[in-house]
């Protein structure tokens, strides 16, 4: 599901004698599609603008010494544990640990996030800027090949709507699924009330909504378009699910998964040492080879790709199609 694609690891909020190193990063290179964003010191984040956003799948970005010193004491934490725990008090795994999330706390959490109210801190609303970016650079990939009118589309994890909806108003007739049950309601009022109140553009077919796993989904569709979910999933299942999907497409598969590298690994562990109180969800970062080599597994190739990135942002964006 759009969950915020984004991501990564659990922190708790700091107290008022918490202080984050000031930091920088250079000689970070461009990426297309990408909208770069200047990464302040985290230390004019204020406890009070961590607190309200801050679960599995948001990430407070740390750099410089800091990472260093926190690094060492990675191995006084168990955050595997905390993930048994989790599961346990659920009964049952990723999976189980996810919809209860998104059902309750996560769905409140997130639903302002992906919205337009103001009632949102610094964090949240950066969060929303970076899923944005990564829905608008989705539809220009679409776009880039032409109209959407009557284009078939499976938006799988389509969150709040938030990429659902804009599709089905550029013609596209679109089936949308989430594992969550509140999710899809929301996504469906929403969509209720832009579609049928829009009469601009194309008309819109009003999409199709189902409560859903990725496992679960089936049919064909021209276009099947996954965004912010590989993040619940280990490699080990993410490969099969990247196959999946892929059984699904006839023409483009496209992803979206926050990019495993020795840096933004070091800063979710890191953010594992402040665990949260919050029934958060486990976040996995994946390495942009092993997303491509699962893809050529099964016959497809990635033909696009862009990095979209924020203070408490990021994403790596693939659009992939047959060899």
């Amino acid at each position: 599901m759009a969950h915020s694609a984004a991501l990564s690891s659990l922190f708790s909020t700091p107290n008022k004698t918490t202080s984050f190193p000031r930091f920088s990063r250079t000689n970070q290179k461009p990426f297309k599609f990408a909208t770069a964003f200047a990464i302040p010191p985290l230390s004019t984040t204020t406890a009070a603008d961590i607190s309200g956003a801050i679960d599995g799948t948001t990430i407070a970005v740390i750099s410089g010494g800091s990472v260093a010193a926190l690094a060492a004491l990675l191995s006084l934490t168990d955050p595997e544990r905390r993930r048994q725990l989790q599961a346990e008090e659920v009964g049952g795994g990723d999976k189980e640990v996810v919809r209860e999330y998104f059902n309750n706390s996560g769905f409140q959490r997130w639903k302002k996030i992906y919205g337009d109210t103001d009632d949102v801190n610094r964090v949240q609303r950066d969060i929303r800027i970076g899923h944005a970016k990564t829905v608008e650079n989705t539809l220009q990939m679409l776009k880039d090949e032409g109209s959407l009118q009557g284009v078939t589309i499976c938006d799988a994890g389509c969150g709040t709507g938030s990429l659902t909806i804009p599709l089905a108003k550029e013609g596209a007739i679109v089936s949308a699924a989430d594992i969550s049950a509140a999710m899809v309601a929301e996504a469906e009022t929403q969509a209720k009330e832009q579609l049928l109140a829009s009469k601009d553009g194309p008309a819109s077919v009003m999409p199709k909504f189902q409560v859903k796993d990725l496992e679960s989904l089936d049919g064909k569709y021209d276009t099947v378009i996954c965004l912010d979910v590989l993040i619940h999933y280990p490699q080990s299942k993410a490969d099969g699910m990247i196959s999946h999907l892929a059984s699904l497409a006839e023409n483009r598969l496209i992803l979206s998964f926050a990019p495993k590298t020795f840096y933004y690994d070091l800063l979710k562990r890191v953010g594992e040492l402040f665990p949260g109180p919050s029934k958060a969800t486990r976040a996995y970062l994946h390495s942009e080879a092993d997303v491509e080599r699962a893809l050529q597994k099964v016959g497809w190739k990635i033909r696009k790709r862009g990095l979209i990135t924020t203070q408490f942002y990021f994403a790596r964006l693939v659009e992939a199609v047959p060899v």
